[in-house]
């Protein structure tokens, strides 16, 4: 049977006013339905954004090692139950289990971090021009937070969110995405056993038409943080914005690698191979261009393309190299995009091989795609995809390499494989990207270092994790004190 998932409102687990439910499927196996989750309203949202506002006052005077030492307890539940929560991401979402318990543990450390950060987090003194006076800051929590993720990292983005505004005293409405909301859930589940007061952490599942258009536009909601696709979050930017919210949105990305002569080509292929194919291509932070010097081209995209077609397919739980797209919509965007690549004029150097194998008749995979003889005003080049579908593009020098990198309207993460340290300096500081890597894959960060786009990747407002993070959900007070 399936579990049925509820919302948590003011400390209580409970159905939706609507008493309409979703059906949640396994994407690697259609047949497996996984849960049930509410199919939540407006006024499911509004009793949620209540609770925190009756809730926030408390919390923020609650000290702030004991929010750490709650946050800590949290991270202890989730450790305990590391490989079952895995598992279920996996069911969920169908990234291979390697990387879902991967993205687990990110979760786990990201509320461990943030439980001693809110041991220390407060504000800072400064130096008076006056005798017998005290000059310092105090950092106040902004009060009511809603929170609205996306279903590629569903337990990983949530923790970077709920964590950073609960250690520094606001309460949430918390919102996962439709198409992987378990993980979600269970991140509740473990704050509510850590004793999180009631009211302090809501969670309401449904369309973000309906409950996340209520946190957006309610006046209850003093923040709005949001991850998801460019087209939603400049909507949802603009209109929390008009309502006096703090907002930050943090988008898509057309994220390139640029390979240049130097380079170890094995290691090359390596790095540009797991960052484009990982997880389905499912991420922002997904290789989607290879920039390739005309010196290496040939020789890199065979081997590119060896090591591609040596990639399994197959259900996460499995943990095959590759698993399935989240859900039909996905799988069907990429199958469109590669039939656009090909009428655009571009090559496709993997071969469109039949997916036979009976375990697979049933979810929503596709075999990772490699084009070459991409110009860089094509589709293919130039729109985010978020599958696993790599343009390789022919340079002739390292400054064409860099402005064919910043010729896309996003600017999210950037990489360049290269042994001249001259290079790597120059592409550090002339990429227009948030994220600029020196021999890695675009995909992958530390939790405690600034996260954040350019362009229309992000709306450049207040960046994620590390100090930066705790930020968006603080306000400076400045007390002078003439004693």
């Amino acid at each position: 049977m399936p579990s049925k998932l509820q919302n948590y409102v003011d400390g209580s687990w409970t159905d939706a006013d609507t008493n309409d439910t979703i059906e949640l499927r396994n994407p690697a196996d259609t047949t497996d339905v996984i849960a049930e989750f509410q199919n939540s309203g407006r006024e499911d949202t509004r009793e949620a954004i209540e609770a925190a506002n009756r809730a926030q006052s408390q919390w923020a005077d609650t000290p702030g090692p004991e929010r750490g030492r709650m946050l800590r307890d949290a991270a202890s539940h989730l450790a305990d139950r590391k490989d079952k929560l895995a598992e279920e991401l996996t069911r969920e979402e169908g990234k291979p289990l390697s990387e879902a318990t991967g993205e687990v543990q990110r979760a786990i450390d990201i509320f461990y971090y943030c439980a001693e950060k809110a041991r220390d987090y407060g504000g800072t003194k400064k130096s008076s021009s006056s005798r017998r006076s005290n000059l310092y800051t105090i950092e106040e929590p902004v009060g009511v937070a809603g929170l609205i993720t996306p279903w590629n990292y569903p337990i990983a983005i949530p923790a970077w969110k709920l964590a950073p505004a609960l250690a520094t005293g606001n309460a949430v409405v918390f919102k996962p995405a439709g198409a992987a909301p378990t993980v979600g859930v269970r991140l509740v589940e473990a704050l509510d056993e850590a004793g999180v007061p009631k009211g302090v952490v809501n969670l309401v599942t449904g369309p973000g038409k309906t409950v996340g258009d209520e946190l957006v536009t309610n006046e209850g909601v003093d923040a709005i943080s949001f991850t998801g696709s460019a087209v939603v979050g400049n909507q949802v930017y603009e209109t929390a914005t008009q309502n006096g919210k703090r907002a930050q949105c943090e988008m898509g990305g057309k994220n390139p690698t640029v390979v240049m002569p130097s380079a170890d080509l094995d290691q090359a292929v390596s790095i540009v191979a797991n960052g484009a194919f990982g997880g389905t291509g499912q991420a922002c932070t997904a290789c989607s261009r290879a920039i390739v010097h005309e010196d290496v081209h040939d020789e890199f995209v065979t081997r590119l393309v060896d090591h591609v077609e040596s990639l399994e397919i197959g259900p996460g739980l499995d943990d095959y190299d590759m698993g399935p797209h989240v859900n039909e919509t996905e799988k069907e965007s990429t199958l469109d995009y590669v039939d656009v690549g090909q009428k655009e004029g571009a090559k496709l150097e993997t071969e469109q091989r039949a997916l036979d194998d009976s375990r697979l008749d049933n979810g929503y995979f596709v075999q990772p795609f490699v084009f070459s003889e991409v110009t860089p005003e094509m589709r293919i080049a130039q729109e985010e995809i978020f599958g696993p579908v790599l343009a390789v593009l022919e340079v002739s020098d390292f400054d064409e390499a860099v402005a064919v990198a910043n010729n896309v309207k996003y600017g999210l993460s950037s990489s360049i494989v290269t042994d001249e340290h001259t290079e790597a300096m120059q592409f550090v500081d002339e990429i227009e990207a948030g994220v600029a890597k020196i021999n890695e894959k675009t995909t992958g960060l530390e939790l405690h270092v600034p996260f954040g786009g350019f362009k229309n990747s992000s709306t450049e407002t207040w960046r994620e994790q590390g100090d930066a993070g705790l930020d968006f959900y603080t306000i400076s007070k400045t007390v002078y004190d003439n004693y």
